[in-house]
């Protein structure tokens, strides 16, 4: 077994080790930025009372925006980047760009889901 190997190895069981050392919470952590770093192909709906009038596709993540002012504290709102899909098909159509988008948790009424495409 050469160098490189043996290291990569040796890597690998060190973070099994680690992960089975860790609480469940710690565990979720770690499978969120996982999760976030991988990209989860994530529908935005907005809706006005049961309508649905604006839907955002192929989201990375959707984050929840912390203080800055040195607290902990989570902000009102969330935001991303995606694709304004102007007719609703889950398609990126032509004229259809990403965009940064920013979403109240105290106005709007959103589901967050995975493509069903």
């Amino acid at each position: 077994m050469n160098t490189r190997a043996l290291l990569a190895l040796t890597l690998a069981a060190a973070l099994a080790l680690g992960a089975f050392g860790c609480t469940q919470e710690s565990q979720n952590r770690i499978s969120r930025s996982i999760q976030n770093w991988t990209g989860t192909n994530g529908v935005l709906d907005i809706y006005a009372g049961n309508r649905l009038v604006m839907r955002f596709i192929k989201i990375d993540k959707l984050t929840t925006a912390e203080s800055t002012g040195g607290g902990n504290e989570s902000r009102a709102y969330r935001f991303g980047y995606g694709y304004l899909d102007r007719d609703l098909d889950y398609e990126v159509d032509p004229g259809e760009k990403k965009i940064y988008f920013e979403i109240s948790d105290f106005s709007t009424n959103y589901i967050f889901y995975e493509s069903p495409k």
